[in-house]
């Protein structure tokens, strides 16, 4: 149990481990004690029991500390018990009982999304999104909330040339194109999509974002495109945002 005395030591280091689960390689202890505002000698402290515990790597030739092996498992473990599909199923839920429409979480590997659930609507039909579909990210509402939320440089390594837009042996777009719809997502919030997977069927979708501002998840809703009016679909964005929040809430907390 942790007493009230060493609730701050605790709280110190999770702000270390976050800190470091953010950056791109290892850092000093330096710039983990400017950074967070930490006495520099209680960082080494810190450091120096995580690195015990097996959660920090020091790395002394660059005098940097990483995530040890104890971090990923950890990582490991989170993806074992499915917080995404655990926690954002009744959100899908709710969202669905509210706009009458049907929803789906996705997530992005590599260029494609990866629909982990599907919750339809009374009386709508049946979608293309089932549970383990993949898709490509460029051309669905989901994947461009997610490709959205990434650094520009990593949409680039995604989408290299003109390859990577190649579908059945058809170019669907390209990395100009693609570069401003991202623009326009960013710009309104969220991304849409029309037609361009099944044709009739539009969608929007929000990225669920962590801490770090990295997209974990994105949020959707599909429709009959040609039954929607503009301010409906003005609407279901919205509805999509606030439960897209909800489920960041729940994810992590704040």
């Amino acid at each position: 149990m942790v007493t009230s005395a060493e609730a701050p030591t605790v709280a110190a280091a999770l702000r270390i481990l976050s800190f470091m689960a953010a950056q791109q390689g290892p850092v000093a202890a330096a710039t983990l004690a400017r950074s967070l505002d930490l006495p520099r000698s209680s960082v080494y402290r810190l450091l120096s029991t995580l690195a015990e515990q097996g959660f920090v790597l020091h790395f002394p030739e660059a005098r940097r500390y990483g995530l040890g092996i104890a971090a990923f498992e950890l990582s490991s473990g989170y993806v074992r018990q499915e917080p995404v599909t655990r926690l954002g199923r009744p959100v899908l839920a709710t969202l669905v009982d509210r706009v009458g429409e049907s929803a789906h979480l996705a997530v992005l590997v590599g260029r494609e999304v990866v629909y982990l659930v599907e919750e339809r609507a009374p009386r709508r039909p049946a979608l293309v999104t089932d549970v383990g579909v993949r898709l490509p990210s460029h051309l669905t509402a989901s994947g461009r909330a997610l490709l959205a939320a990434l650094p520009r440089e990593q949409v680039r390594a995604l989408f290299p040339d003109a390859s990577a837009f190649t579908r059945r042996g058809v170019t669907t777009q390209t990395h100009a194109g693609l570069r401003a719809e991202l623009v326009r997502t960013r710009a309104r919030g969220y991304a849409v999509e029309d037609g361009e997977i099944t044709p009739g069927f539009s969608s929007v979708a929000v990225a669920v974002t962590d801490h770090a501002g990295w997209p974990v998840t994105s949020l959707a809703v599909t429709f009959e495109g040609t039954a929607v009016t503009d301010e409906r679909r003005v609407e279901l964005a919205e509805a999509v945002q606030r439960h897209a929040e909800e489920l960041r809430r729940r994810l992590f907390g704040g």
